[in-house]
């Protein structure tokens, strides 16, 4: 799911990823609004307030705006300089580390976020922007920018084009490659409402601790690639076992 970068990757590894982390960007999405009444997954909406704000002369609710979207680039920044580096010394850590720092992030607002909305509730907002922005370019760098989770505007409008194709072009190998597209960006829409849908039901219980939904998602994709990893390598040792075998006889 993680580990299979670039051309390495083909449409079932990019279906989990993108499953797995929509569902996530879609509990975010939900529960930062709910909480903090903000968007939390993308900077789209921010920029327009910013420069509202700024015309109005407002500055100081204008740099907040402004926070808000240089926090989701942070997070992508660091987020690609993290795994570039990473990549250079040890590329199985290449998407561990980043997924850990994720995962980390959501448990801290989901243990102190309470707090946080009483007393510094932008706070919140920037560091929940700051997770999905690492998140955004982690899953856009590792599918080489096949699959992006953390909003859906690109998503409605590639599905459109792509749906709007099909009535014009019957040749088989282009109507393959088109259904492949859009069963991914299907899968991405879903599983964010899926997320968004399991946010809404939660918080009204459990606040911003159902993050710690979105914790165990992430956790359990690594392990999932963990336990992955360690089979397929059992059974490459079991083939050269017994391929070494035969060669001796």
């Amino acid at each position: 799911m993680f580990k299979h970068h670039g051309n390495k990757r083909n449409l079932r590894h990019n279906l989990k990823i993108a499953s797995l982390l929509s569902f996530v960007a879609g509990l975010v999405n939900v529960a930062g609004f709910l909480a903090v009444q903000k968007l939390t997954t993308n900077v789209t909406g921010h920029f327009a307030f910013f420069v509202d704000e700024i015309f109005k002369l407002n500055f100081r609710q204008g740099f907040i705006y402004f926070l808000y979207i240089f926090f989701f680039f942070l997070g992508s920044f660091f987020s690609s300089l993290l795994v570039e580096f990473l990549l250079r010394r040890n590329e199985k850590y290449s998407y561990v580390i980043p997924t850990g720092i994720e995962s980390a992030i959501l448990f801290g607002i989901a243990v102190f976020g309470e707090n946080l909305i009483i007393h510094s509730p932008d706070a919140i907002a920037y560091t929940l922007l700051f997770a999905m922005g690492l998140q955004n370019s982690l899953v856009t760098k590792i599918s080489n920018a096949t699959v992006r989770t953390t909003h859906l505007t690109g998503l409605f409008t590639d599905l459109g084009i792509e749906l709007s194709q099909l009535f014009f072009y019957s040749e088989p190998l282009f109507r393959k490659k088109l259904f492949v597209s859009i069963k991914l960006r299907m899968t991405i829409i879903s599983f964010f409402f899926i997320g968004g849908i399991t946010g809404g039901i939660f918080y009204s219980n459990m606040g911003l601790q159902v993050l710690l939904i979105g914790v165990a998602a992430l956790l359990l994709g690594l392990l999932y690639d963990r336990i992955r990893f360690n089979i397929v390598l059992l059974e490459r040792k079991y083939v050269y076992k017994i391929y070494s075998k035969n060669r001796q006889f």
